[in-house]
């Protein structure tokens, strides 16, 4: 029996195996990578420090943020989140029950009345779509 064929043999299997191994690996990143992390940006109201870390403890409060970063001056929020878990309605509703208003939800006057006095804005701006539940 000659060794040589037998080894070419089992080289191409070994080979196929680590070929087809890759595939699969590849394709499960690919998909992964799809269906996985988003970015959104909206408009958040608010005024100072201590409005930023609320809406940002509240966007990350929501399951599947990954990260959020709410501006002063501009007044967008930017979250990174799993839309396969969550999503930027969401979000926002977890923000107007902090007592914040953002583009699709207005805050619920009890809660914007407890917020602190600097933290207060102007809320006849822009009426917001909808009201939380």
């Amino acid at each position: 029996m000659d060794v040589i064929p037998l080894i070419k043999n089992i080289n191409i299997y070994i080979m196929r195996i680590k070929i087809s191994g890759l595939l699969v690996l590849l394709a499960i990143v690919t998909t992964t990578a799809v269906a996985g992390e988003r970015t959104g940006n909206f408009e958040v109201k608010g005024n100072c420090g201590m409005c930023e870390k609320t809406i940002e403890k509240a966007a990350l409060s929501v399951d599947g943020v990954g990260n959020a970063d709410w501006n002063k001056e501009s007044k967008l929020l930017k979250v990174t989140f799993d839309d396969t878990k969550t999503s930027e309605d969401k979000i926002q509703s977890a923000i107007a029950k902090s007592g914040y208003d953002t583009k699709n939800y207005k805050a619920k006057d009890e809660v914007y009345n407890k917020l602190p006095a600097c933290c207060k804005y102007d809320r006849n701006a822009e009426p917001a779509e909808d009201q939380v539940k």
